[in-house]
Formats: structure tokens, C-alpha cells, sequence
């Protein structure tokens, strides 16, 4: 852990890069750690270091808060949390996703159902403006506008420099249940009610067909009879359809996803046994797909190759949807979609007294956030994309920003609350130095 004075350094150092690079151009912080995933050309933006950013400076024990860096990892922040009996309410799917990402961006995992979304575990923050200053939110203070606009505005409003953190206590193990459904109408009420009843720590599902969907419930025990490993030459996706009970230190069940990117590794050929012994288990981590995905951004050479097989899309989305239409998304989603697995992940406004201003999700109600990755088979770039932006709007849904969108500039913004955001960005960084959230999470320049 670092000291205040040694983050107090970082982020003057900060300030002054951002007011050398004020006026020549849109300012982004640290293009090797984007949330963006999806190709821009990203042409006349300069980038501000931001990497140094990257230490929990404080925990506090008694009143389960931590206090850490912007650029911090949750990898780091795990690691760092566990050792004292604790680990953030939310933690994400993947181990290189940073606390300012997820907080700026949106992130989920399988204690949403209880904590909500991660900007909701957060108390407060520093955010860098455009000016130079920082200043310092809390949901009371004189900048509460901005603590509550900042979730999905992506660096477009400011940079969070510190921010501090709720934290759950945690077992040392986790008792996981898969239980299997063969329609969606069950699968959902069973959700719904599983999610009423909170006597879990966890839980998500995954979709195999429309007669095989699986809810997984997680729970923190302090003793298992023995444990699996998924780091290596078993996969943890494969188990759902194997095991209906399974236990897992905690440090993996946090991490099951991250050793395949889900299911992603698939395109990179490594769940084959022979490929997955040459990779070598330090390899196998959503990282090394990053580095592979951002790559074939620069020279697509898998894009070539697939193209040999006829026009193919990337269809790489998450979306959220209200419990009471998720069985009506799914049967548009398998006739007109058809990707398979799909991950499931329930989510619940922790505080229903609270509305945050651009991620407008109805506080009362459960959603289901269904996560999708894949290439198929396309018309057009963006054909699959658009009917699916098309559905989430008619059942009242939310598309997560990360990956590729379609929308108009019209359409966009009656989803994204154009007043509350023009209002932000005219308070906040009224000169443009950072891009427009529609430019940047939208437009492909």
C-alpha cells in the first residue's frame, strides 16, 4: 500500500499533463488500459499516463471501506482486500478490469443480485476535470451531481483519480449449486425468487439452449470436502453441465471466469487439451486474449481468415433487461441471434433511493443482465447489433457502452438522458477537452 502523499504526487503529475495537452486536441487517459472494446480509429486524441495510478493506499477494517487508486486492477485489489478477511462488494468478471474502469463504465458480477452494480459499492471519489483540478464527490457533498453522472460516462466527464470503496467479508471458500432448468419461464421464476429470498452469497446462470439453462448459486463456507481447479486444464463453463455441486477457494470462484474469458478462449484455440498444455497456465487469463484481440485491431489477420467463409460480425454485447421481459428477449434473442452459451447475471439497485443520472435503470425493479460474445455469420456490419439495440429499447432494456454501437445520435440520446448529461458536460468540462460520450462510445473515428 502507498501513502497519501505518494498519491498526492501521482496526481499532480497528472493535472500537468492534462493542462500541457489541453487544446491540441481530445484528451483520453491511457489508451493501453481502455474499457472501450470495439475498434475506433481514434485519431487527434492525446493521451494522458495514467498508469502510476495504481495502489490501494488505505483499508479500513472496522468500517469495511478501502481506499485505492483509480488504475488499480482488481486482480491487485483482491489480492491486497483478501489477506484482511475482505474482498469490494462487486467484483468483475475479469482480473484487468480497473476500479475507475467499472465505476466510469458499469460492472456486474454474481453479488449484484444484493450490492447492485459497482458504482454503487463506491463512496466516494476523486475525479480529475478538465481544467486540471480535482475535486472531491460523495453522494451529499457540493459535487453530488457529478458523483451521481458519473457511472457510463466513460472519461467523457472527468477521470476518477481515488476512489473509496464498500467491502463484504468473505470465507475462505466458496459452495457452488447448479441448478438446471429446460424452459425459460421456470428458469426466471426460480431467479426472481432466489433473488427475493437473499439466503446466498452469489448468483448468475448461464443459457446452453432454450431446454438447458442453469442457475448457479454461490455461498461462502468456511470448510470443503475437496476443491476444483479451473486454471489450468479443466474449464469451469464445461463443469456447469458436469457437476450440480461444486466448491472452489474463494480466490477462484472470483476469478472462474477469467482463465477462458468466459467461453472466448474458444476463438484463440486453446481449449484444446494439446494447445491448452503448450499455452502454459500462467497464459491462460483474459489478459493474454486482450493483447490478442488488440492485436487483430492492428493487423486482422483473424478477420481475413474468417472472411473466407462469407461476411461474419461481431456480436460482443451486454445488455440488461427487466426480469418480467427477460423470457420475451430470450426468444427473439435464439430465432434471430442464435449464440450460445450466454451468461445471466441478476442485478438489483442496492439503494432504491437512488438514481444515478446516466445509467438509468428503474430502482424498483430486477433486471437480468445477459452477456453475449461472439462472430457470426452478417449481412452488414451491424445487422445482428441493430436488432438486438432494437429489442432492448422495446422491453425497456439498457446496452452496456464497452463494445460496438449502432445508435443515432438521436436515438442515443434518449436513452442516455441527453438534459442531465449536457448539463454535466457543460459544468464540468465546458470547453470539450474530453470527447462527447456519443463520439466516443458511438462514433467510430
Amino acid at each position: 500500500m502507498k501513502t497519501e502523499s505518494e498519491y498526492e504526487n501521482k496526481k499532480s503529475s497528472l493535472s500537468r499533463q492534462l493542462l500541457t495537452l489541453r487544446g491540441k486536441g481530445s484528451v483520453a487517459l491511457d489508451k493501453s488500459t481502455t474499457n472501450l472494446f470495439r475498434r475506433r480509429k481514434r485519431q487527434g486524441i492525446q493521451w494522458m499516463r495514467g498508469e502510476q495510478l495504481n495502489d490501494i493506499i488505505s483499508i479500513d477494517k472496522r468500517n469495511a471501506i478501502v481506499e485505492v487508486e483509480g488504475m488499480t486492477t482488481y486482480e491487485k485489489l483482491f489480492d491486497e482486500t483478501s489477506v484482511h478477511g475482505f474482498m469490494p462488494a462487486v467484483v468483475p468478471q475479469l482480473k484487468s478490469i480497473t476500479v475507475g474502469g467499472a465505476v466510469s463504465g458499469g460492472g456486474i458480477e454474481s453479488s449484484s443480485f444484493k450490492e447492485g452494480l459497482v458504482h454503487e459499492s463506491i463512496t466516494e471519489m476523486d475525479i480529475l476535470l478538465s481544467d486540471g483540478n480535482t475535486v472531491v464527490c460523495t453522494r451529499e457533498n457540493d459535487y453530488k451531481d457529478l458523483f451521481f453522472g458519473f457511472p457510463n460516462s466513460y472519461g467523457t466527464l472527468g477521470y476518477a483519480l481515488k476512489l473509496k470503496a464498500k467491502l463484504i467479508p468473505i470465507k475462505k471458500y466458496v459452495n457452488i449449486t447448479h441448478l438446471r432448468y429446460d424452459n425459460p419461464i421456470n428458469y426466471f421464476h426460480a431467479l426472481k425468487e432466489h433473488c427475493a429470498h437473499r439466503t446466498v452469497d452469489f448468483i448468475d446462470g448461464n443459457l446452453f439452449s432454450e431446454e438447458e439453462l442453469y442457475l448457479t448459486l454461490g455461498e461462502f463456507v468456511d470448510q470443503a470436502p475437496a476443491v476444483s481447479d479451473y486454471t489450468y486444464m479443466e474449464i469451469y463453463y464445461k463443469s456447469i453441465r458436469e457437476k450440480k455441486i461444486d466448491y472452489l477457494t474463494t480466490y477462484d470462484y472470483i476469478w472462474r471466469w477469467d482463465t477462458d474469458w468466459f467461453w472466448c478462449s474458444k476463438h484463440f484455440l486453446v481449449q484444446y487439451p494439446a494447445v491448452r498444455f503448450m499455452i502454459g497456465k500462467k497464459r491462460l487469463r483474459s489478459a493474454t486474449y486482450t493483447k490478442l484481440m488488440k492485436l487483430n485491431q492492428q493487423y486482422p489477420l483473424f478477420d481475413l481468415l474468417s472472411g473466407l467463409f462469407g461476411k461474419r460480425e461481431s456480436v460482443i454485447q451486454d445488455v440488461q433487461i427487466p426480469i418480467d421481459n427477460c423470457a420475451k428477449f430470450l426468444e427473439f434473442f435464439q430465432k434471430e441471434i442464435r449464440i450460445n452459451p450466454i451468461w445471466m447475471c441478476p442485478t438489483h439497485a442496492h439503494d432504491r433511493n437512488t438514481v444515478f443520472d446516466l445509467y438509468n435503470m428503474n430502482p424498483d425493479k430486477l433486471y437480468v443482465n445477459f452477456g453475449f460474445w461472439d462472430v457470426i455469420k452478417t449481412l452488414h456490419d451491424g445487422y445482428h447489433n441493430r436488432k438486438v439495440e432494437k429489442m432492448v429499447k422495446r422491453l425497456c432494456g439498457l446496452k452496456s457502452l464497452y463494445s460496438s454501437s449502432y445508435y443515432s445520435d438521436e436515438e442515443f440520446w434518449e436513452l442516455y438522458n441527453n438534459n442531465a448529461y449536457d448539463r454535466l458536460k457543460s459544468k464540468y468540462d465546458p470547453v470539450n477537452v474530453f470527447p462527447n460520450l456519443y463520439g466516443k462510445c458511438v462514433l467510430k473515428n
